[in-house]
C-alpha cells in the first residue's frame, strides 16, 4: 500500500471536517435519532475520489440509513462544492461505506467477557 501524500491528507481532512458538518445538519431528516460520524477519508492520488467511511450510532438498521445517505449523494457533494470551492478546483467524487469497527470491537470484547 502506497502511503498518501501530504496533498492528500489534508484534502481529507478537509473532506472530513466539511462533511461532519454537513452531515450534522442533515441527520434530522437522514437517521432522525441516530448519530452519524465521519471517521475517515481516504482520497485518491489524483484526488478525484473521496471512500467516506461512517459510523452509524446506535448501529441498528445501518444499512437503511447508508442506502438513504447514497441516496442522497449529490446533494451532499454539491453542499460540499458549495463550502469547498475556494479550496479545491475539482471536487472528488464521493462514495459512502459503513464503518463497522466499533461494531467489531464490541463484538470481541463481549466474547472476551463471556463468563
Amino acid at each position: 500500500m502506497l502511503m498518501e501524500s501530504t496533498r492528500q491528507k489534508k484534502v481529507s481532512r478537509l473532506l472530513q471536517r466539511e462533511l461532519a458538518e454537513i452531515l450534522r445538519q442533515k441527520t434530522p431528516e437522514l437517521a432522525r435519532g441516530k448519530m452519524i460520524t465521519v471517521t475517515t477519508v481516504r482520497v485518491s492520488p489524483d484526488l478525484a475520489l473521496a471512500k467516506i467511511y461512517l459510523s452509524i450510532f446506535p448501529s441498528d438498521n445501518s444499512d437503511h440509513i447508508l442506502g438513504s445517505i447514497t441516496d442522497h449523494t449529490p446533494r451532499i457533494r454539491n453542499e460540499l462544492a458549495i463550502k469547498i470551492r475556494n479550496q479545491l478546483r475539482i471536487i472528488p467524487e464521493i462514495a459512502f461505506y459503513l464503518d463497522d469497527s466499533l461494531d467489531y470491537i464490541d463484538n470481541i470484547d463481549s466474547l472476551l467477557n463471556k463468563d
